[in-house]
């Protein structure tokens, strides 16, 4: 079984599936085109029936299937197969949409032009011919090929346990590399792919990125995303159309077009109105109308993602060398084709040379016979039979038995004068042509330069332009480019369960309203984050035990603004005892952003943010935290800013963050505030000068205080007095900057959520109180407070007597409120 196994294996392996490195053709592509070329079917006859090549391949070299040889012929006349094609051929020989060929019986072909490059020289001992499978034939075992077959056309098949999948390339660019090759035998494959940029494909499209490119061309394994050629299109409507006009290789048009019919009808794309296929044999259209409502660019991606629009493309570059299979890279691939070229033309030369030498052979007896015209007469007439005369003249006259035959069979119009100049011209001419024949055996370069005149006079008579264009960037479509980029409002609980929801779900509102249920919780349960950010950003979850972890913003669930979420441990492997002190939303890791962090106790440290680019599933630990500390809350600064802390009593300081120097990711930091016993940091913010403090208690009172009134000091103090505490307004929640743009997000521990204007909100000093903000139910605490950057939204309508209510609320809040200007009493 084993034996058995071993010779199929080697039987298909080297007879059957894979090419050859010299002429790139399998067996069955080389006999088609021997076939052909013995039975006299060149680019100038007329087309003949497909079923005569068929019949004469298998009769003769190729004992098996007539189907098998018939659509091997057939590939090699497809423009869509084949980027050069070997066969030219007459009638149907099928579509990109995966018709069928017509039967061999209607179809007719011949050889193309270019084939018979390959096929140059074979009658002048340029290669070596073998056996037939029953010996009444001779088959080459490899063709001249006189360009590079195997990547110009590429290949693809499956053996016993190996395969090989090359791509197509374009002609002059291939050549190019050969070419520099033969000047720089040391020259690099990141060189040779100055000259050789990618694959080129005969059905167009675009590569994504050059890295697989790269792998595969150093390596001889590599993978490239494929992507078709597609633009957007405005109808005079409004309305967008989808144009598809280049498709990746070998992907069918017709079950393309059903994939995606398919997946409207499923809803896994939306947006689509009508699919229609407009090509026809002008060129390719696929016309994919975009509802109006709908991101015609994000319904692309989608196609990208989810259809054969875009694919990937295996590059395994197996071949046979020497008879054994072997994984090449770029550089082999060229060095193996110039050395079959370097034989083929040393070969040629050879043979010209004995053809010449023979002649010059035959010219020096029939001079001779021309100097000595009347003894050569008198000796023929007076011989008997012809050996008698053959025989005399090589005796007399010194010749061999070609040149006495030559003679004996010499017109006797080569006996005039005219005809004696031309015998000695031609002899003459092959004398100068044999010293240079052998002048090109004896010099390798000489060799060489034949090989680069020849391929450039090839590339100038077949050379075209580039179909595949080659883009930078990644090979991959990532999901956020499958998501419109809008901005989203991300909320995370207390117990961790987090969600994301459209920034619009929650319509502004007047300050001192009830307010509209923004999360569903537990009785046990509140929100203690929330943020605005776009669905593109990456999100980096800080937890309170100093360690760092990442998602995409779009990662995160979307789900209906009641929902409770889903818990962030679903999404995120932290640790039983760690929660979420802080999140930082990132859209890039630029070198001259930084990451300023705050504990609890005070405690400050700066980080350069490129420090976090590389987060690992499992976490990072961003700062080492005291015991007895936790982390509070960091935020992303740009080397240059003001930092102002706050204190649950109501104390603040502003300074500058150069105070606090660069320190290393896991290092612990210094002192920001200096702490009484029973008090922590509640807040941090980075300040500007058109920006007030905006701060919040835990009984829903807030207001917003210029800057200007909090004057910079040296880290590590104590502070100043940043606003008035007492029974009314609780302890200090949430210390933010915003300013007149902003809307604020207030929510308590039972998920109720208000949306007011900051404007709203009053302006006042350092001492007062605040006004209310929400109106709280018995029991609630105010639990997170967020500034929003974004385009203000409907406001929604209060009836005049819950207006008036708040207004007489306001009125009588205010008197003690402004109880605030006392300068005397600042630390």
């Amino acid at each position: 079984m084993r034996t058995s196994f071993l010779d199929y294996a080697m039987s298909v392996i080297v007879s059957r599936a894979l090419p050859d490195v010299r002429d790139g053709l399998k067996p069955v592509h080389r006999r088609i085109l021997f076939a052909m070329n013995e039975l006299g079917m060149t680019p100038d006859k007329p087309f003949r029936k497909s079923a005569r090549i068929v019949g004469d391949v298998i009769g003769k070299y190729h004992p098996h299937g007539d189907s098998a040889v018939y659509e091997t012929m057939v590939r090699m006349a497809q423009d869509f197969s084949y980027r050069y094609m070997l066969v030219e051929g007459h009638g149907n020989f099928g579509s990109v949409d995966g018709d069928a060929a017509a039967a061999m019986r209607y179809t007719e072909a011949r050889l193309s032009k270019i084939s018979m490059e390959i096929l140059r020289d074979i009658n002048k001992d340029t290669i070596d011919y073998q056996d037939n499978y029953d010996g009444n034939e001779r088959e080459p075992i490899v063709l001249p090929a006189r360009f590079p077959n195997l990547l110009v056309n590429g290949a693809a098949g499956i053996a016993v346990g190996m395969a090989t999948n090359i791509p197509p390339h374009q002609l002059g660019e291939v050549i190019d590399g050969v070419l520099a090759l033969s000047e720089n035998p040391e020259i690099s494959i990141p060189e040779l792919m100055e000259y050789i940029p990618g694959p080129d494909f005969p059905t167009g499209a675009a590569i994504l990125g050059r890295s697989g490119i790269r792998r595969a061309y150093q390596t001889g394994r590599g993978s490239i995303i494929i992507r078709a050629n597609a633009y957007i299109e405005e109808q005079k409507s409004g309305k967008e159309m989808i144009i598809v006009d280049e498709l990746p290789y070998q992907v069918n048009k017709a079950r393309l077009i059903e994939k995606i019919a398919e997946l409207v009808r499923e809803k896994k794309i939306d947006g689509i109105t009508d699919l229609r296929d407009e090509s026809d044999r002008n060129g390719m259209r696929i016309v994919i109308e975009v509802r109006k409502d709908a991101n015609a660019n994000v319904l692309l991606n989608n196609l990208y993602k989810q259809t054969a629009l875009q694919t990937s493309f295996g590059i395994n570059m197996l071949a046979l060398v020497n008879g054994r299979p072997e994984v090449l890279n770029l550089k082999q691939c060229l060095e193996y084709y110039l050395e079959h070229q370097i034989e083929v033309i040393k070969r040629r030369t050879a043979f010209e040379l004995r053809k010449a030498e023979a002649r010059a052979h035959i010219l020096e007896g029939l001079r001779v016979a021309l100097d000595h015209l009347d003894a050569v007469i008198e000796l023929i007439r007076s011989s008997e039979t012809t050996d008698i005369a053959r025989n005399g003249l090589m005796e007399k006259f010194s010749l061999s038995h070609e040149q006495a035959q030559a003679i004996l069979d010499m017109r006797l119009q080569r006996l005039t004068g005219l005809e004696r100049d031309k015998i000695e011209q031609e002899y003459q001419e092959l004398i100068e042509r044999i010293k240079e024949l052998k002048a090109i055996l004896a010099s390798e370069e000489r060799v060489l330069e034949i090989i680069r005149q020849e391929l450039t006079e090839l590339k100038e008579k077949f050379n075209d332009v580039r179909r595949t264009e080659i883009t930078a960037g990644d090979n991959n479509i990532e999901d956020e480019d499958l998501i419109p980029r809008e901005n989203v409002v991300i909320t995370i609980s207390h117990h961790g369960y987090i969600k994301r929801m459209p920034s619009d779900t929650y319509r502004s509102q007047r300050r001192g309203g009830r307010g509209i249920q923004g999360m569903g919780t537990n009785e046990d349960d509140f929100v203690e984050h929330l943020f605005t950010t776009s669905s593109h950003h990456t999100i980096l979850f800080f937890t309170n035990k100093g360690k760092v972890y990442r998602l995409k913003a779009y990662e995160i669930p979307e789900l209906k603004r009641t929902a409770k979420g889903i818990p962030v441990i679903n999404l995120l492997q932290i640790e039983k005892d760690e929660e979420i002190s802080t999140v930082i939303p990132v859209e890039e890791y630029s070198d001259d952003a930084f990451l300023f962090f705050l504990t609890k106790q005070g405690i400050a440290k700066r980080t350069r943010l490129s420090a976090f680019t590389n987060i690992r599933r499992g976490g990072l630990f961003a700062i080492s935290v005291r015991e007895g500390d936790e982390l509070h809350g960091v935020r992303l600064t740009h080397g240059n800013e003001n930092i102002i802390v706050g204190t649950k009593h109501g104390t603040a300081i502003h300074f500058h963050e150069n105070d606090v120097r660069f320190m290393g990711r896991t290092a612990a930091g210094v002192k920001a505030i200096s702490l009484e016993a029973d008090d922590e940091v509640i807040g941090m913010d980075i300040t500007s000068e058109d920006k007030d403090v905006l701060m919040v208690t835990d009984n829903g009172f807030g207001k917003r205080t210029p800057i200007q009134e909090f004057r910079i000091q040296n880290r590590g103090g104590k502070g100043l007095k940043a606003c008035t505490l007492t029974e009314r307004n609780g302890e200090l929640i949430a210390l933010r900057c915003i300013s007149d743009d902003h809307d604020i997000m207030v929510m308590t521990i039972h998920g109720v959520l208000i949306r007011i204007e900051a404007q709203e909100i009053s302006k006042l000093g350092r001492y007062a109180q605040g006004v209310t903000l929400i109106r709280l139910g018995d029991g609630e605490k105010v639990s997170t407070v967020a500034p929003v950057e974004m385009p203000e939204a409907e406001e929604e309508p209060v009836d005049n007597e819950q207006q008036s209510g708040d207004i007489q609320e306001n009125m009588t809040e205010t008197p003690s409120d402004l109880e605030d200007d006392d300068p005397l009493g600042e630390e």
